[in-house]
């Protein structure tokens, strides 16, 4: 009988793409993936550890997964908890020190060493921890046999990161900058292209800086990758995220306007829209950096929508600030973003320094630029109403008689199935917008 394994994923998409690869290793060792917790042998809470409420919240679950153990146990049953990603990374020992149930802690750069500290619990009482960066790449530790889960895949170019901006944990917890080979990401690209996947989504936590080892001993950057990867039948698109702005070369930006299979979609954070806050952050560009970058890509590309992220009430920010951050935003337009309250996360400068903003005046300036970051996404959804727009369509939707996709812009579009199936690229009318989605009909079903 195989033994099952569970596995929650918080954060980013490549926590998504890490549990998805320790779901296909650990299926080498006879665990079978579920989405059942009660009959979990393993329990794995893959982790994010960018804001204090992600960590609380993995401490709670932990603690209902303990009392369900016990449930376990009473029947002659047993669970297996480990804690992975990047609260583990960050808090090690202190995570078993506070959930007593924990088996195994693992950070992200060591989780293909998984079933060894399955073996090594096996042997001995307590918790299992490691959370060292190892020598070897964990890329080249995995199985080679990946399969796209559906028609938009996943694929992690590039880890950690060398920036050092004084709010963030991810050099902490991810380590260095790191690029995988050219020839790794291109092979993963073609077995998932084989297997079914349309889009592939290229991941890092600073993607465009990746400068990986070309096929020809040279070094690549993402421009060069890209126009790789679009040599590839049946990749009908690229995406890339997440962006930093330091390093949107030139060549990268004409790659959005020659490549037509690389998306006119950015996620681009700028974080505040004032340079004595950018500064205070450690950023190293200014708003006028950030409004040039953007004019390079849209003269590249004039069809280009962006995303960003924003925070507020970073310590020492003012009034001035934030009215400086509203009028970036009025400027430059953005389809989609994600703005958040400042979360102050130990051991990063930004915790403490001076003049923490209180928690009334970040709530009231959060609410004002989701305000407007609110009106720009409605108004981006109602001018793509009385056009035909590609949909690559991704699953059926949450009512009987649905399918879900999404247009180049990244926004959701729903239709009745009209014979549309999951993995189709169909040209669609869009009829009707809604604050988070579209809707529409297939114009010529493929």
């Amino acid at each position: 009988m195989p033994r099952k394994l569970y596995i929650r994923t918080w954060g980013c998409q490549m926590n998504v793409y890490d549990s998805d690869r320790m779901a296909s290793l650990l299926a080498h060792h006879g665990y079978e993936r579920t989405d059942r917790v009660e009959e979990a042998d393993l329990v794995v809470l893959n982790t994010c550890h960018i804001r204090e409420k992600a960590a609380e919240k993995v401490y709670s679950e932990l603690g209902r997964l303990a009392r369900l153990r016990e449930e376990r146990r009473r029947r002659g049953e047993d669970m297996l908890l480990a804690v992975a990603g990047c609260v583990a990374q960050a808090e090690g020992e202190l995570v078993a020190e506070r959930a007593p149930a924990v088996d195994i802690v693992v950070g992200p750069q060591a989780y293909h060493r998984l079933p060894e500290l399955l073996a090594r619990r096996a042997r001995q009482r307590g918790a299992v921890i490691d959370t060292d960066f190892p020598p070897e790449s964990k890329f080249d530790e995995l199985p080679r046999e990946v399969a796209a889960g559906g028609p938009s895949a996943f694929l992690t170019i590039q880890e950690g990161c060398d920036k050092f901006c004084t709010f963030c944990v991810v050099p902490y917890t991810r380590g260095a900058e790191t690029s995988r080979p050219a020839a790794a990401v291109l092979a993963e690209a073609r077995r998932l292209v084989a297997t079914g996947a349309r889009e592939i989504v290229l991941l890092g936590q600073n993607v465009n800086a990746w400068h990986g080892e070309g096929p020809d001993g040279r070094t690549w950057n993402l421009a060069r990758l890209i126009r790789a990867l679009a040599e590839i039948d049946g990749l009908a698109r690229i995406r890339y995220t997440t962006s930093h702005p330091r390093d949107m070369d030139a060549e990268l930006v004409r790659v959005h306007g020659e490549v037509e299979a690389l998306m006119p979609w950015l996620h681009l954070p700028v974080q505040s829209g004032s340079d004595r806050v950018l500064a205070a952050m450690n950023r190293r560009y200014t708003a006028d950096d950030y409004r040039r970058i953007v004019d390079a890509l849209r003269t590249a590309r004039p069809d280009l929508a962006l995303s960003s992220d924003f925070i507020v009430g970073f310590p020492g920010e003012r009034e001035e600030d934030h009215e400086a951050t509203l009028r970036l935003v009025e400027e430059i337009g953005f389809a989609q973003a994600y703005s958040f309250k400042y979360s102050p996360r130990p051991g990063t400068p930004g915790s403490v320094m001076p003049k923490q903003v209180p928690d009334a005046v970040k709530s009231r300036r959060l609410a004002e630029l989701q305000a407007l970051l609110d009106s720009q996404q409605r108004a981006f959804n109602a001018a793509t109403v009385g056009r035909t727009v590609p949909v690559l369509f991704e699953r059926p939707g949450r009512h009987p008689g649905q399918m879900v996709g999404r247009t180049p812009w990244m926004q959701a579009v729903v239709v009745e199935e009209a014979g549309v199936r999951v993995g189709d690229l169909v040209p669609v009318a869009i009829t009707e917008y809604h604050p988070h989605s579209l809707g529409g009909r297939p114009v010529r079903p493929h």
